[in-house]
């Protein structure tokens, strides 16, 4: 695989044309690769279109994945409209 087709499939956006969708772009691959960017990021807050972008998602897409991790207690949403673990310091409710 060459870095443009590595680079696609990381992103979740296959090249126009290309039927199949990267693993890393099924539901439960990106559940478990945001999970992962939480845990290896302990302080990460990000806005929905924050996370859009940084998880290479549309923007239903990325909501969807926020509300699973949300309903898991996985995250929570800060005052300030922030999507945090929800282990973290941040400020609550």
């Amino acid at each position: 695989m060459d870095v443009l087709a590595v680079a696609w499939a990381l992103r979740c956006h296959p090249p126009e044309g290309v039927t199949m969708v990267p693993r890393l772009c099924e539901p439960d691959n990106v559940l478990l690769r945001v999970r992962g960017e939480y845990l290896e990021m302990p302080g990460l807050r990000l806005t929905p279109a924050q996370a859009q972008r940084l998880w290479g998602l549309d923007a239903p897409a990325a909501q969807s994945v926020i509300n699973e991790l949300v309903d898991a207690r996985f995250l929570r949403r800060t005052p300030d409209g922030m999507f945090v673990r929800a282990d973290s310091d941040s400020p609550r409710w």
